[in-house]
C-alpha cells in the first residue's frame, strides 16, 4: 500500500518534475546552429526569459569550472570522444533534471526507498550511456582504419600531398572517420603540427593502428622515403591484426554472454519478485539488515563483474 501524500508534498513534487522537465527540453531543443535573432532582424531587440538567462548562466558557470579538466566523467574529451558537440554543461544540467525526475517519480511510485534508488541509478545510466557511445564510436573507427590507410596511400601515388590526400579521404569516408580527418585537417591549417593533430587522433579515439599511421608519418618526415609504400605494409600489418581480433571475439563471444547473465540474473530476479510478490522484497527494503543486504550484493557483483571483464578480455 502507497503512503498517503499531504497535498503540500504532491504539488511540490510535481513543481519539481515539471521544473526539471522544462530545463532538458530547454537543453536539448535548443538551436545552438540557428541563424541569432541579430542577424535576421538587425533592428529587433534581443529578448529571452528569465528562465532562459538563468540556464545559460548556469550552463556557462558549469562548463568554466570544467574548462581546464582534462579527465572526468563529463569532460570536454570524454564527450568529444563520444561524438557529442554540446559543452560539458549541457549534460551536467539535463543529468541532474533527470536525477530530480527520476527522485520525485520514485518517490511517487514507491516512497523513500524508490526515490534514493532512482535518484542513484538515473546518473548511473546515464554514465553507461556515455560509455556506450564512446564505446561504439571507437569501434566503428577501428573499422574504418584499413579503408582509410588506402585513401591515403591512393592519393598520395596520385601526386597528392599528406595533407591533401588526408583531406580528400575525409571527404570520401563516414563518421566518426571523417569528422577526425577533417579535424587534423583545421588544425593543421591553422598552424598546429601534422604529427601532434594525428597522434591526438589515435589518443582520442584509443586507436593503436591509427597510432601506428602517425608515428609512420613522423618518420617520414624525419628521415624521408616512399610513404605511401610504408603505409601499404602498416596497412598489412593492421589487415592481420584485424583478422587475429576477429576471430579472438568470436572465440570469447561464449564467455562475454555467460558473464552478462551471470551478473544480470540477480538483478532482474529480484526486480521480478519486487514486482510481482513484494512480500517477498519486503525485508530488504524497509529494515536495516536489508539496506545492508543490498549493498553487499551490489559490492559483490561489481567486484565479480569487474573479474569476468578481465578474464573475457584478452591482451594480444
Amino acid at each position: 500500500m502507497l503512503p498517503e501524500l499531504s497535498p503540500l508534498s504532491f504539488g511540490v513534487g510535481l513543481l519539481l518534475v515539471y521544473g526539471a522537465l522544462a530545463i532538458t527540453f530547454t537543453v536539448v531543443f535548443k538551436s545552438r546552429s540557428a541563424v541569432p535573432l541579430s542577424r535576421r532582424r538587425p533592428d529587433a531587440t534581443p529578448q529571452s526569459s528569465a528562465f532562459s538567462r538563468l540556464t545559460d548562466q548556469t550552463v556557462r558557470a558549469i562548463n568554466g569550472g570544467v574548462r581546464g579538466s582534462r579527465s572526468g566523467i563529463l569532460s570536454r574529451e570524454r564527450l568529444d570522444a563520444a561524438g557529442l558537440k554540446k559543452g560539458p554543461g549541457d549534460y551536467m544540467l539535463m543529468a541532474g533534471a533527470s536525477t530530480l525526475v527520476a527522485g520525485v517519480v520514485g518517490y511517487f511510485a514507491g516512497g523513500l526507498f524508490s526515490a534514493i534508488l532512482l535518484a542513484i541509478l538515473a546518473p548511473v545510466a546515464l554514465w553507461a550511456l556515455l560509455a556506450l557511445l564512446v564505446s561504439r564510436r571507437r569501434r566503428k573507427f577501428e573499422e574504418q582504419v584499413p579503408d582509410t590507410l588506402q585513401l591515403f596511400t591512393g592519393g598520395l601515388r596520385a601526386g597528392h600531398s599528406l595533407l591533401r590526400a588526408i583531406d580528400a579521404a575525409a571527404q570520401e569516408s563516414e563518421a566518426p572517420m571523417a569528422e577526425e580527418l577533417n579535424r587534423v585537417v583545421n588544425e593543421t591549417r591553422i598552424g598546429r603540427d601534422l604529427g601532434e593533430s594525428l597522434d591526438e587522433v589515435a589518443r582520442r579515439t584509443d586507436n593503436e593502428d591509427f597510432g601506428w599511421i602517425a608515428r609512420s608519418v613522423e618518420i617520414h618526415r624525419e628521415v624521408g622515403g616512399d610513404l605511401a609504400e610504408v603505409l601499404d605494409h602498416v596497412g598489412e600489418t593492421i589487415r592481420d591484426r584485424n583478422q587475429i581480433r576477429g576471430q579472438v571475439r568470436a572465440l570469447s563471444a561464449e564467455g562475454r554472454i555467460s558473464a552478462l547473465v551471470l551478473i544480470a540474473l540477480p538483478v532482474v530476479m529480484f526486480v521480478g519478485l519486487t514486482l510481482f510478490n513484494p512480500t517477498y522484497s519486503k525485508v530488504f527494503t524497509s529494515t536495516l539488515p536489508g539496506y545492508l543486504m543490498i549493498g553487499a550484493a551490489v559490492v559483490l557483483l561489481s567486484v565479480g563483474g569487474f573479474w569476468l571483464s578481465r578474464l573475457i578480455k584478452p591482451k594480444f
